[in-house]
């Protein structure tokens, strides 16, 4: 019981620092977690599947816009959730939606589109905030 109001005591202090890390970590992790499971988890299971349904829109071949996708739906958010490059992870993934949201699907309605500007937000804030001091590459004072 100590410790449960030993951390309520420090939840509700005036030293809210750690709690903006603690922000940062929810919105990296479940960000990261929707985006591998929802976009990326079914582009690396079905590969030849989308390989030919996927768009073309700087021009660069179909089989590299795929792997960059993966790259960006795969590989970044398990450096996002580990904490680890997390600004150049958070870019990378910012750099897809933005080339989804403009020229893949500039025709979307706000609403038509809503998932893909609220990704934008939480990886647009992580990009802006960092991953906070829970992360593997935090530099210890």
């Amino acid at each position: 019981m100590a410790s449960l109001t030993s951390f309520l005591r420090r939840l509700y202090s005036k030293d809210t620092e750690h709690l903006h890390d603690l922000g940062l970590l929810y919105l990296r992790v479940c960000g990261a977690l929707l985006l591998l499971y929802v976009h990326g988890l079914p582009k690396i299971l079905h590969f030849s599947n989308e390989l030919q349904r996927i768009e073309d829109p700087v021009h660069i071949g179909k089989g590299f816009s795929l792997c960059f996708s993966i790259f960006a739906e795969v590989i970044c958010p398990l450096l996002i959730i580990a904490g680890v490059f997390v600004r150049v992870a958070a870019l990378s993934v910012v750099c897809l939606l933005v080339v989804a949201m403009f020229l893949v699907h500039p025709d979307w309605s706000v609403a038509e589109g809503q998932f893909g500007w609220l990704f934008m937000i939480i990886f647009g804030t992580v990009l802006i905030a960092g991953a906070g001091r829970f992360s593997v590459n935090v530099k210890k004072l």
